[in-house]
């Protein structure tokens, strides 16, 4: 969650909201790093999941990512829930909660649902509250 902690903040250069995502492959070795850039890229798809999604599947040279933790310092939404469980990934953990959108227990269960072809380990609430404080700092500075 450290490394996910720290790609978060490299999305406040470019004023998205600081997530940061890991992709660890199954043993052990980091294959993606992504952060929210969708204010950067102008790309509504550019969540800190999908782009570290991305650059893991670009290491690999496979779409599937069997075996493999995403660690992502919100809740994932259900866009990116459903791209974890097309990935074929194993287990997500995540820090901060989302009551708003969250896919992963909170609003949905879409990892976990039993009609998926594909279901993954969901853990939450990891590093929680500098998950949330990092999220709760940003937002505190663009509400007047």
């Amino acid at each position: 969650m450290g490394l996910a902690l720290d790609a978060a903040t490299a999305a406040l250069a470019t004023g998205d909201v600081p997530v940061g995502a890991v992709v660890i492959g199954a043993h052990g070795s980091v294959l993606g790093v992504g952060w929210n850039a969708r204010e950067g890229d102008g790309d509504p798809t550019a969540h800190a999941e999908v782009v570290a999604l991305r650059e893991a599947a670009r290491h690999t040279g496979s779409w599937r990512l069997e075996g493999a933790t995403l660690a992502v310092t919100l809740e994932p939404c259900p866009m990116c829930a459903g791209a974890l469980m097309l990935a074929r990934v194993e287990r997500v953990v995540f820090g901060a909660w989302d009551p708003k959108a969250g896919a992963c227990g909170s609003v949905w269960d879409i990892p976990r649902d039993r009609r998926a072809t594909h279901r993954c380990e969901v853990i939450g609430g990891v590093r929680e509250p500098e998950c949330a404080q990092m999220l709760l700092d940003f937002f505190a500075g663009h509400r007047l």
